[in-house]
């Protein structure tokens, strides 16, 4: 069987179990209270995100506070710049596809830079030469089609989302070209093993970097719900260049 024929199918499945995860239909007694602050699935949503706490507590957040005391600052930063490097190309596709062609041609130049002279992205000489980290993924590739986000989602494991980032997110993975080279390697088995170290590593590695701003925005509110909802939305709009229209400060406090 081809790779194409194996990999893109359990893309689209992924894209499809996330959705389904979170379209679950609502208990009789939480639909009154759902739809505020356009969060129509607000109970449902809770749940999971008290479900993410729970395991973030117990096993996420320990694992993040350990690799950052056993792994020196330097490592880290050649691990982080490796896995940056590694999307890239992904990042370059949604340009291209959203019409940027400046955002593509700067983000080539970024991997071909960084993964020769950086050594496949350990050291970032592109940013250094003028040429930043671009943003692009398949949620903002369907916002720039004129595709609305739908409610927001908080998902398992992942976190904060919406139904229209939850399909792109499956999307990526599948125009990733990682999977497919692990694939052509190793075939299944070492397909498996890719999956299973790359979101290891990823996961981890931005965990350890958000410690003190996840800390940040569960400390001291009444709600860290609403707040963690507020800031995501407040950093996607950024991301799609959407005027905020929320003050972080007035909700979840």
């Amino acid at each position: 069987m081809k790779p194409k024929q194996v990999l893109l199918p359990r893309s689209l499945l992924l894209s499809f179990l996330l959705l389904l995860s979170c379209c679950a239909e609502l208990p009789q007694g939480e639909r009154a209270g759902a739809g505020d602050a356009g969060d129509p699935l607000e109970p449902m949503n809770r749940r999971v995100y008290d479900n993410n706490y729970f395991l973030d507590r117990l096993l996420v957040r320990p694992l993040a506070e350990l690799y950052r005391a056993t792994v020196p600052p330097g490592l880290r930063d050649r691990l982080s710049g490796i896995l940056s490097n590694m999307k890239e190309p992904v990042v370059f596709a949604n340009d291209v596809l959203q019409g940027d062609f400046d955002k593509a041609g700067i983000t080539a130049e970024r991997f071909g830079i960084n993964t020769t002279i950086g050594v496949g992205g350990m050291w970032d000489f592109a940013n250094e030469w003028d040429l930043p980290q671009q943003t692009g993924d398949f949620g903002q590739t369907l916002a720039s089609w004129g595709v609305d986000e739908g409610p927001y989602l908080f998902l398992p494991f992942f976190g904060p989302s919406n139904f229209r980032d939850a399909l792109g997110f499956g999307i990526d993975f599948a125009m990733s070209p990682w999977q497919y080279v692990a694939y052509f390697q190793g075939g299944p088995e070492s397909l498996i093993q890719y999956e299973a170290a790359y979101i290891g590593t990823d996961s981890l590695l931005r965990r350890e970097k958000y410690i003190e701003t996840v800390d940040a925005l569960r400390a001291g509110s009444l709600d860290p719900y609403a707040k963690v909802r507020s800031a995501y939305r407040q950093h996607r709009r950024a991301q799609l260049g959407v005027a905020q229209k929320e003050d972080l400060s007035k909700i979840g406090n």
